[in-house]
């Protein structure tokens, strides 16, 4: 029989290529896309060996041509970190309006079912709390973070207009904060950022008083919520995340303890929009899906610890 075909938009991103990966261990043939702006070659370089996994350098807000037949489309391509999107805001914007009417054009013309990688950032700075798929949001539209949080309300909108107007057959899923191998050194996120400053003996940068929360996923439980989601009969957004919610302080502690560094914590002011609380409300995941987060945090921050240490060559943490 001949495999099912999946492209896979910033595949050799963190996130898009855990998918790759997981998608190749299912049988599928993978088409990888990936301008290389925010996502890197050697995160899918082992998978180049691989007869069914394909690479294809090429921005997706352009015209996307993939020869013969196309079984899913999921859109990953976008700047996904504040540094990120701060530095390339037209870019992120464009990504998430002109990349996911190229990607949903697509998966139109190709018959195939589409999976937006939309953010728990449609959110906002929310006054609901923990954060379910029926609320709208708190958003700044016109704030230094609008840019990633509007593009992906676009993207979501765009998506259920397919939906309802060409009959694509579409999912939405809202990820939460993430976390795990192969996120870059300089991404600016608290775990890439505390990470890299413990592992150098550099003073850990707390922005605010600390005391904003965020809820940590580890990336296979992550990849694993969308597999099921897309393979499920759900339109309409779905949550995915670890409801563990923490405060960003309490995460530092977490890191500092588990690299064994003698680093302080440096308070910075807090950037304008930051939200104060993140947590997801999974009810719909575990009713629909079946699905919630099995790794823990500890087993999990091992886990990414290892490959930061790895990637920066450090040897040991000064205790």
């Amino acid at each position: 029989m001949t495999k099912p075909r999946v492209l896979i938009t910033g595949g050799a991103g963190f996130l898009g290529s855990h998918l790759c990966e997981r998608f190749l261990a299912d049988g599928y043939e993978v088409i990888c896309m990936d301008n290389l702006v925010t996502g890197a070659l050697r995160n899918v370089e082992h998978l180049f060996a691989d007869a069914d996994f394909h690479f294809a350098h090429q921005d997706v807000t352009e015209f996307i041509h993939v020869p013969g037949r196309l079984d899913v489309v999921m859109h990953f391509a976008s700047p996904a970190s504040p540094i990120d999107y701060l530095e390339l805001p037209i870019q992120t914007l464009k990504v998430g309006s002109l990349g996911t009417h190229k990607a949903l054009g697509l998966a139109h013309a190709k018959g195939a079912r589409f999976l937006l990688a939309s953010t728990s950032e449609c959110y906002g700075d929310p006054l609901v709390h923990p954060q379910r798929e029926d609320y709208w949001g708190n958003v700044n539209p016109v704030g230094p973070r609008g840019v990633y949080d509007e593009a992906k309300r676009f993207a979501e909108a765009m998506t259920m207009a397919y939906h309802r107007y060409h009959g694509v057959d579409t999912r939405i899923v809202r990820i939460f904060n993430t976390y795990g191998p192969r996120m870059r050194l300089n991404d600016g996120r608290a775990l890439p950022a505390f990470m890299s400053q413990a592992l150098r003996g550099e003073d850990l940068t707390v922005f605010g008083d600390g005391s904003q929360t965020r809820s940590f996923c580890f990336v296979d439980d992550l990849v694993d919520g969308i597999w099921r989601l897309l393979h499920s009969d759900e339109v309409m957004p779905t949550n995915i995340g670890n409801p563990s919610e923490m405060t960003i302080l309490q995460f530092a502690a977490k890191v500092l303890e588990l690299t064994g560094s003698r680093s302080r914590i440096d308070f910075r002011p807090l950037p304008q929009d930051d939200p104060k609380v993140r947590q997801p409300d999974i009810s719909k995941a575990r009713r629909l899906l079946g699905w919630e987060p099995k790794v823990t945090l500890d087993d999990g921050l091992r886990r990414t610890f290892e490959y930061f240490r790895e990637r920066m060559g450090v040897v040991a943490v000064a205790r």
